[in-house]
């Protein structure tokens, strides 16, 4: 109820501010002509074959990120070596912006999917490798002394203490990963010339339709919204029921 009048509070007090005239309708639109576009784009299915080829591209990216990410930042968490050089370079790494390598990947790929893909990944990877790095280092050394003591050896510790352990820090880097995986996706988009969301937001910005524009961002938080609660929050309850934490 409380979520449902905030939102509400925040649609009214929009609505307000349009109906003032501060603001031109094309720079600044009223919730209802947004709704009416979203409407429109979903009727044609211009938002619907957008929102189909960004998702394929994310999660490829993000796939791909994790599959890599979480590997190198465990390794980066026990290996001194790993840590010394690579969790180094990583940590510089992770201060660019990612439309920082747009340039290098279209030099790589060329202006494809290929580019675009890649973007996601460097966007995301970073910030999953130095949070299950964290989550390794924070793992009290008597649960390894413990294991090692019960006879665990090699592999065996990383499933049955440091991956556990570090699970709640892999998860938080996975949602963080998810947002700049996000970003990253719509860097890549705006200069490309193939279809998705991005492509859709660089057209609505060319045609000065800032009702196109904004109705693209709310597609975009309510898919982010939408993974939130379907995978995120959902692997968030299940280790803090696991660990004791969850809520009564």
């Amino acid at each position: 109820m409380k979520k449902a009048l905030f939102f509400i509070l925040i649609i009214a007090g929009w609505e307000a501010v349009s109906r003032t005239g501060i603001w031109a309708d094309y720079l600044f639109p009223s919730p209802f002509s947004v709704l009416a576009t979203l409407f429109n784009g979903f009727k044609d299915g211009t938002f619907t074959i957008a929102i189909i080829a960004s998702l394929k591209r994310i999660f490829k990216g993000y796939l791909l990120s994790l599959a890599v990410g979480v590997p190198m930042g465990l390794l980066i968490g026990r290996v001194k070596f790993f840590s010394e050089t690579v969790g180094s370079l990583i940590l510089g790494l992770q201060t660019l912006p990612s439309i920082c390598w747009l340039p290098l990947s279209i030099l790589w790929f060329g202006l494809n999917e290929k580019a675009i893909i890649f973007i996601v990944v460097i966007g995301a990877i970073f910030s999953i490798s130095l949070s299950t790095e964290a989550g390794v280092r924070n793992i009290s050394p008597l649960y390894l002394r413990a294991a090692q003591t019960m006879g665990a050896r090699g592999w065996r510790i990383y499933l049955e203490v440091i991956i556990p352990g570090a699970l709640p820090s892999i998860i938080t880097g996975m949602k963080l990963a998810w947002s700049f995986a996000w970003r990253s996706l719509m860097a890549g988009e705006l200069l490309s010339s193939g279809v998705g969301l991005g492509q859709v937001l660089m057209v609505g910005r060319d045609l000065a339709d800032m009702k196109q524009v904004v109705a693209v961002m709310l597609i975009i938080a309510i898919l982010g919204l939408t993974i939130d609660r379907l995978i995120f929050r959902l692997l968030e309850g299940q280790v803090q029921q696991k660990w004791g934490l969850a809520r009564l």
